[in-house]
């Protein structure tokens, strides 16, 4: 489980078919074979942990042809930015909303464009995505929880503020890059409510 609160950055320094090596900052001693962290809103297991000379941890992820084929993930290029959170610890603060980590599809960034001190991204997901995001509802975007602003149809637009562009990989996202989306969990437990009461009606 986890918060959509982005607890450092990667960048991807190797792929071998399924098998991604990814730089992280985290100590090693810090991390555990089969632990789970959220790489760009994808939960995986470490599969091995390397330490490297300097700061941080080099770890293995095993993706599966399932989860490449409904993420971002089969585009990731050496370089690249990503967004890390490991799993929620019982006890911990809950400073965004719930996140399983399992990511439900893809959505495009269709604009980006400055909005006061913030950076407001338009984005279209698919249309069977677009009942479960409404206005001023949760979202998680490349593992980043996000408020929703408006509403249109499949395209909906949210604000980022200096911090999180800085500090997530958001600065680097462009027109026209595809982002990892994960509903809102309780947006998608109404729809099934609302849909079972229609079926008994």
């Amino acid at each position: 489980m986890f918060t959509g609160i982005v607890s450092g950055l990667g960048t991807l320094v190797g792929r071998k078919g399924g098998t991604f090596e990814i730089k992280t900052p985290y100590k090693s001693k810090s991390l555990e074979l089969g632990a789970s962290i959220a790489f760009d809103g994808c939960c995986l297991t470490l599969t091995e942990i390397e330490k490297v000379k300097g700061e941080g941890t080099i770890v293995k992820v095993d993706v599966s042809n399932e989860s490449l084929s409904h993420t971002t993930m089969n585009t990731w290029e050496t370089g690249r930015r990503i967004n890390l959170e490991r799993a929620l610890a019982l006890g911990e603060e809950l400073g965004g909303h719930i996140v399983t980590g399992h990511v439900d599809g893809v959505a495009k960034i269709v604009s980006r464009f400055p909005d006061g001190d913030s950076t407001r991204f338009l984005l279209e997901v698919p249309a069977e995505f677009a009942k479960y995001v409404a206005s001023k509802g949760s979202v998680a975007l490349n593992g980043v929880s996000l408020t929703v602003n408006e509403v249109e149809g499949a395209r909906f637009d949210v604000n980022i503020i200096p911090f999180t562009l800085e500090h997530t990989s958001w600065g680097d996202r462009r027109p026209g890059d595809l982002v990892n989306l994960e509903v809102d969990l309780l947006a998608r437990y109404v729809a099934r409510l609302a849909q079972a009461e229609g079926l008994h009606s």
